[in-house]
């Protein structure tokens, strides 16, 4: 381990990183987005655009913009236009409707709202009482009541020049909203420099090189993409390619439209690559057409199994030993030369973290036994900057001065770092966080349940699938369909249950905390309702 205590180095912002890109290679391609390409030149353009004409509708440094857009080009150069006029970006969750939505437009006090036409009516619901002002829809002009309504085409029609602001590496860019655990989720204020430092980490991870294409299918809305794609291409050069969502039948004929080199997708992704899940046709020898490009694949967690399939059917490498959180990224890395270990996230990243396990006291556990896992970072701005406007979460998380990550691992002798599990209360599915407190407070307002526990159950898939545990009202009927139905326009559809089971009473300690743990060990039994065995069909989005 480096015995350095403190690193200084040099701070930039993502304005600093898209100018470099201008004065090296302005015009070559530089994204491509679902298929839209874009050169560092046209980009900065239109992002000036976009700067000035939210300057024109009120918009200040430090004010937060908010966008409900799937992966598009608007999707991209909307996060630009927002962070290089000074603004702060708030990418939200397309899933998002209802209180979901309502919730993080008022908490992160989002004045303007950029929303694409398909999703105009769920901001519609709350635009107004969530306090934003204005609401930029791409597509059709739209009146609603409340807010200013303007067009893409109208922050397109605005002056291309650079904004006169000073952004410092310090300040915010964007907020990356995380699931709740004992509230509402709450937004990771993330620097400028937080961004390109996260960047700088994989890059060293992946051996990436301006020879590299990397290309993900991760939404826009999380950082991953943001960091690797969109910034990672001018950390590194090269060129970046974002798809619209992963399907096993479009992956190779993607590899080679867009000639990747890299990927960065999900242990959930690679799974299904491994097994061709919704390809069955697909030849066991490798991939179905010719691919000479690719030479890694990046997902986590990756199980031994899909990592051996992975790297023995198509000839790849592959990056899974990798462990962090939104507040601190990598915690754990593996750096080019290194070989995982099975199960293990990768060794402990020193070189920008002071890495221990904890016990409930914060007393320093020894090498190889279970506790939490907290971290400090050696160099500036490498973690988040708090939770926006909550103080007193951000202060308990940071007890003695440790980040507290609430996650439970190990580290053993050759400093190899090991998630064991989840100490705080919530969900990972399909690559999204989700708080189960969130969860069950949507479903208590259906009216028919009288308690209800949201609880993991394990996925085949290498993360979790969500089962609602209730107990029903005196006097209420309701049946497992009936839940689910409603639940179909209140959740998003990462939310939503596969399991559901009634029973008479929900076990409890003996100070009243319902027993999660238990519920998780039970799993699925035989009185639980699965929809993947109903027969209903819902919209995946």
């Amino acid at each position: 381990m480096t015995d350095r205590v403190w690193i200084s180095e040099e701070q930039e912002t993502v304005a600093d990183l898209l100018r470099g890109r201008l004065e090296s290679d302005p015009d070559s391609e530089y994204l491509d987005v679902c298929g839209v390409k874009s050169s560092a030149a046209e980009v900065a353009s239109t992002a000036h655009r976009i700067a000035n004409a939210l300057a024109e509708l009120g918009v200040r440094q430090g004010d937060r913009v908010a966008t409900l857009v799937e992966n598009s080009s608007e999707a991209m150069l909307a996060w630009w236009g927002i962070v290089i006029g000074g603004a702060v970006a708030v990418p939200i969750n397309t899933a998002y409707k209802g209180d979901y939505l309502r919730h993080q437009l008022a908490d992160s006090g989002s004045t303007v709202l950029i929303v694409e036409q398909s999703l105009l009516d769920r901001a519609e619901r709350v635009a107004a009482d969530s306090g934003v002002r204005h609401l930029v829809v791409i597509g059709e002009p739209a009146d609603i009541a409340g807010v200013d309504t303007h067009t893409w085409q109208d922050l397109l029609g605005a002056d291309d020049r650079e904004p006169s602001v000073t952004i410092r590496p310090a300040d915010l860019a964007t907020f990356i909203y995380t699931g709740g655990t004992t509230g509402p989720s709450k937004g990771c204020m993330l620097s400028h420099h937080y961004h390109g430092a996260l960047s700088r980490q994989i890059g060293i991870c992946w051996k990436r090189t301006a020879e590299d294409v990397v290309w993900t299918p991760l939404p826009l809305f999380h950082f991953n993409a943001l960091v690797t794609a969109v910034l990672g291409s001018l950390v590194y050069g090269g060129r970046s390619a974002i798809y619209s969502r992963f399907s096993v039948s479009n992956f190779w004929p993607e590899m080679n439209r867009v000639g990747a080199t890299v990927t960065s997708t999900l242990g959930t992704m690679a799974y299904l690559l491994a097994h061709d899940v919704d390809r069955p046709e697909m030849p066991q020898s490798g991939a179905p057409e010719a691919n000479t490009s690719l030479r890694l694949i990046g997902a986590a967690p990756l199980p031994v199994e899909v990592d051996s399939i992975l790297k023995e059917r198509f000839g790849v490498d592959t990056f899974s030993g990798a462990y962090g959180v939104t507040e601190a990224s990598l915690i754990s890395w593996q750096p080019p030369g290194t070989e995982n270990k099975p199960n293990a996230a990768g060794v402990i990243n020193d070189e920008y973290f002071d890495v221990r396990i904890f016990d409930d006291d914060d007393f320093e556990l020894p090498r190889g036994t279970d506790g939490e896992i907290v971290i400090r970072p050696k160099r500036p701005h490498t973690m988040f900057e708090g939770y926006w406007g909550r103080p007193e979460a951000t202060v308990a998380t940071s007890a003695n001065w440790w980040y507290h990550t609430g996650d439970i691992g190990r580290i053993d002798d050759e400093d190899y770092l090991f998630f064991v599990d989840r100490k705080a209360d919530y969900l990972r599915r399909r690559g999204e966080n989700i708080s189960s407190f969130d969860v069950e407070r949507i479903l208590m307002s259906h009216g028919a349940l009288a308690d209800v526990a949201v609880h993991a159950v394990p996925s085949q898939l290498t993360e979790d699938d969500l089962k609602v545990t209730a107990t029903i009202a005196e006097g209420k009927a309701i049946t497992e369909e009936e839940l689910f139905r409603w639940c179909i326009d209140e959740l998003p559809y990462f939310a939503l249950p596969r399991y559901i089971e009634f029973r008479a009473e929900l076990p409890r300690s003996p100070v009243g905390r319902v027993l999660k743990r238990e519920l998780r060990d039970e799993g699925v039994t035989a009185a639980t309702w699965d929809v993947e065995q109903s027969g209903i069909s819902y919209e995946r989005r």
